[in-house]
């Protein structure tokens, strides 16, 4: 689904933030990347998506070598950016009325989703009427219906108290399951990687020549008890260490 191969960027010739990087994502997959603030995540993405692009090294995406990817990738960011004034109908049918859909037609499209994604009756309330948890909900939906196979998300829980944030883990894993989409997502939360994630990406280095790769070793379906486990608690004490070794550095 996505594959960097020696990509080199940086903002000056000489601060490089990625070096040679290279890594694989199959389709499918659920990839969480770690790293303290400033370390290049946010980079990595914007790179996948064609804001910016590298200095050298290629960049393939669903098949495409160093392709047109501006667009071609959902994404979902911290804030939910939703438009006020907009109803939860019309900021979901956004992206359709983007790609030409006729209004009415998007509308038909999105009402039977609204209530597989906990939104059904809040079809033409505004934003502001909504709580943090209903704002992420209707970003998510508006990520899934760009139609790309591959969904960045970029913290998008952060913001939510700690209650509200597990719940939509565990509703944002009953999506994924069920859509089979690709995932890139961006946490500084390890629980949340563990809970999450086929595979964990830890950037632990200046530029950002590779990465360490964590296997979860939890199979699907999965819950959060799963993460009492021994192998999982001792997972999580290593990210841990190791992060907080990053930050003292």
């Amino acid at each position: 689904m996505l594959a960097f191969d020696k990509v080199t960027f940086g903002y000056g010739s000489n601060d490089n933030i990625l070096d040679q990087l290279s890594f694989k994502i199959r389709p499918g997959e659920f990839i969480s990347i770690v790293g303290r603030s400033g370390s290049g995540k946010s980079t990595i993405f914007r790179l996948v998506t064609g804001l910016d692009e590298p200095s050298t090294g290629t960049i393939t995406l669903d098949g495409n070598l160093n392709g047109q990817r501006l667009g071609k990738v959902g994404y979902m960011p911290q804030q939910d950016l939703l438009l006020p004034w907009r109803t939860v109908l019309e900021n979901a049918c956004l992206p359709l009325e983007i790609a030409g859909m006729k209004k009415k037609s998007a509308h038909e499209q999105i009402m039977p989703l609204l209530q597989e994604f906990g939104l059904a009756g809040t079809e033409n309330n505004y934003p502001e009427e909504l709580s943090g948890g209903m704002k992420q909900r209707v970003a998510f939906l508006r990520a899934v219906l760009s139609g790309n196979p591959l969904l960045l998300l970029d913290e998008p829980f952060s913001a939510l108290d700690a209650i509200t944030k597990l719940a939509m883990q565990e509703w944002l894993i009953e999506r994924w399951e069920k859509r089979t989409a690709t995932v890139l997502f961006i946490t500084h939360d390890v629980e949340e990687a563990l809970f999450l994630s086929d595979r964990i990406f830890m950037l632990r280095n200046k530029p950002v020549t590779s990465f360490e790769e964590i296997e979860v070793p939890l199979g699907r379906p999965r819950s959060r008890n799963d993460l009492h486990n021994p192998e999982i608690l001792q997972l999580k004490e290593q990210l841990l260490c190791a992060l907080r070794e990053e930050v003292m550095q």
